[in-house]
């Protein structure tokens, strides 16, 4: 089963030098239809204007992953880590028992990413970060870029959580099957593509979101030259 989210249906927030659409229940935006997907809490799609940025805050206990799609983010955070992560690039946090960080766009262009927070599977670990760039070229294939599990530590970025999210730029014409190990939440980061399961096809464009539940497998059919992440995470 799949249900369609419209970008114009987001949870919208402007604060001048900040523009988040909202998938999710998040600050002052309030949906109870929309409070997560399982274990997915929060999925924002942020505008970040030059020289601008998040000052230093808190978080624990949570799964923290930024997608960049524009532009560079510099993170620093209390455990002494301190780098620039750019488009094309994906950092992790873990929360883990408390960490406090700072995000800033340092550059003089926006910067644009999403924001994405699953619920950790273990308490009070030691908070860590790290961040790795993945193939930027468009293609027919989507990589591995997160993951919870042991196995896949060698090619992707660890998380605290049984989730693997997956993403890449695909090629006009492009048709791949994506199987699903338990739901996903499928973003739309540019272009236009098909989702298709065994009852619905839906089109989605730039900025859509999509709920898969009780499927195992979909079809992506890509009608433009397009960007997907698919995050694929226990109910």
């Amino acid at each position: 089963m799949i249900k369609h989210y419209p970008y114009k249906s987001l949870g919208k927030a402007n604060y001048g030098w900040l523009k988040s659409n909202h998938h999710f229940s998040f600050a002052n935006y309030y949906n109870p239809t929309r409070m997560g997907f399982g274990k997915l809490r929060v999925v924002n799609d942020d505008w970040v204007e030059a020289g601008m940025g998040f000052p230093s805050h808190p978080h624990r206990n949570m799964e923290i992953i930024s997608f960049i799609r524009s532009g560079a983010i510099t993170h620093q955070d209390s455990t002494g880590n301190k780098s620039i992560t750019k488009a094309g690039e994906v950092q992790v946090m873990s929360a883990g028992k408390g960490i406090v960080h700072s995000e800033y766009n340092r550059t003089n262009k926006p910067l644009t990413f999403y924001q994405i927070w699953l619920e950790s599977n273990k308490d009070n670990v030691a908070p860590r970060w790290e961040s790795k760039k993945f193939p930027s070229e468009y293609g027919s294939a989507l990589t591995l870029l997160v993951s919870g599990y042991p196995e896949d530590k060698s090619k992707a970025l660890f998380i605290n959580q049984e989730t693997r999210i997956y993403g890449g730029k695909l090629t006009k014409g492009s048709v791949i099957e994506h199987k699903i190990s338990h739901q996903a939440y499928i973003l739309a980061s540019d272009g236009m593509f098909k989702v298709e399961d065994s009852l619905k096809t839906v089109t989605m464009n730039k900025g859509d979101g999509l709920e898969v539940t009780r499927s195992n497998a979909i079809l992506l059919r890509a009608a433009t030259d397009c960007e997907v992440i698919i995050i694929d995470t226990i109910a």
